[in-house]
């Protein structure tokens, strides 16, 4: 099926069910959408996933707001634990963000995907929208996800209205405006994603690649506010996964919501990332992940001491290879299953405690508890052995064998 934009001229006729299932989040982009779609004939049903990073102020001001746009039917769909068990668990096991530095934040998207296509499913229709640009990434992500899982028309308004406009924020305020609807300041400003994940945020300066401006504030805190008693907590994994904070047994998703808090009052996991996107141009964002960075270090120091050298060495590759699939929207290429499955093999002697500690800005692992750690009965690193030695001087002999001839071979 086309997925050009149905209008009166357009040569794909418009579907005989009017019915569109709209990805909403209250922002200015999917805000724009609902009049923008209502006026080309479509009854537009909106469907926020709440996959976190919103207070029940926000989700009723998201309500709010799409009973204002006067859309056909809303609703609200909790995310959490589908984020949790589709995108974290198996993002911790690879422990790698992508180019090194960025947690993957926007990888509710996917989440999102299955909501509104769960909710056309019930409406019996077949149009699925979102308010992605067709400058960024998201677009790749929300399109190459709703294809995996089936023959949907696809409409994006924002792309349809940066054919003829360039500056397209503006444009998309002017035409909420005219229309009586108002725009908040933050976004004026700023685009800024939320979720359990984390917070995300460009425009003005910060893609003008300048300083941060006194207005791009998220969750963490800036050093001066940071509490002066340093902050310890303990984390417990099965099996790689994290299912208890201080010793209390708890749900993933809301196990990531209490770190996110913790953690964010000591500015942990706050950063300013320029990376390479999958459409080609270079990316520049404040990044805010205080949860999940400090799974991410609890997760490592345990995997450190109870996986084997070779299994250390070998599981980064997958791990990067995993993390791209998922940046640039694979999320449901077979590879990424192949690739978890080895992840999740390699989790089986990953269970421990692990206790965390910040005095802000950073955070790190000072004890680890595991029956698996890989401790030599005899031996400890460069204190004792149980090995004599003529066995040491005969292991560097051996293991030094090749660059050792290629000298005395050369040697001048």
């Amino acid at each position: 099926m086309s997925n050009a934009f149905p209008t009166p001229d357009s040569p794909f006729p418009i579907p005989e069910s009017k019915d569109i299932v709209l990805a909403f989040s209250g922002g200015l982009d999917t805000s724009f959408c609902v009049p923008y779609l209502q006026e080309r004939g479509w009854a537009v049903h909106t469907v926020f996933a709440d996959t976190g990073g919103v207070d029940a102020e926000e989700r009723a001001f998201i309500e709010s707001r799409a009973k204002e746009l006067g859309v056909a039917s809303h609703v609200t769909v909790d995310g959490g634990p589908a984020i949790w068990a589709g995108f974290v668990k198996p993002f911790v096991w690879a422990g790698e963000g992508y180019q090194g530095q960025y947690p993957l934040l926007v990888s509710d998207r996917y989440l999102i995907v299955g909501a509104a296509l769960k909710r056309a499913g019930e409406l019996g229709t077949k149009a699925i929208a979102h308010g992605c640009t067709g400058m960024g990434n998201d677009q790749v992500r929300f399109d190459l996800t709703v294809k995996a899982r089936g023959e949907y028309q696809i409409v994006a308004p924002i792309r349809e209205i940066q054919k003829e406009h360039t500056q397209t924020r503006a444009y998309e305020q002017k035409y909420l405006e005219e229309r009586g609807f108002g725009v908040r300041a933050r976004q004026q400003a700023y685009t800024i994603n939320e979720n359990l994940l984390g917070l995300t945020m460009s425009g003005g300066e910060i893609d003008q690649w300048q300083a941060p401006g006194a207005g791009a504030v998220g969750w963490c805190k800036p050093r001066a506010e940071w509490p002066s008693k340093p902050l310890k907590v303990r984390i417990g994994f099965e099996g790689g996964e994290a299912v208890t904070l201080d010793g209390e047994k708890m749900a993933g998703h809301v196990m990531l919501a209490k770190l996110n808090g913790l953690f964010a009052q000591y500015g942990v996991g706050r950063g300013l990332y320029t990376g390479d996107t999958t459409i080609g141009l270079k990316g520049r964002i404040i990044f805010e992940a205080p949860g999940l960075t400090a799974l991410l270090a609890a997760h490592r120091a345990l995997e450190e001491a109870v996986l084997s050298k070779q299994q250390n060495r070998f599981k980064p590759e997958v791990a990067r290879k995993w993390v791209e699939l998922v940046y640039e929207g694979f999320f449901h290429d077979p590879l990424k299953t192949d690739l978890e499955a080895f992840l999740r093999s390699s989790q089986s002697t990953v269970n421990g405690t692990v206790t965390l500690e910040t005095q802000g800005g950073s955070v790190g692992a000072v004890a680890v508890e595991s029956k698996h750690i890989l401790n030599a009965k005899g031996a400890t690193y460069a204190q004792s052995a149980d090995w004599g030695v003529e066995e040491a001087e005969g292991f560097i002999k051996l293991f030094g064998m090749s660059s050792t001839l290629w000298a005395e071979v050369n040697r001048s």
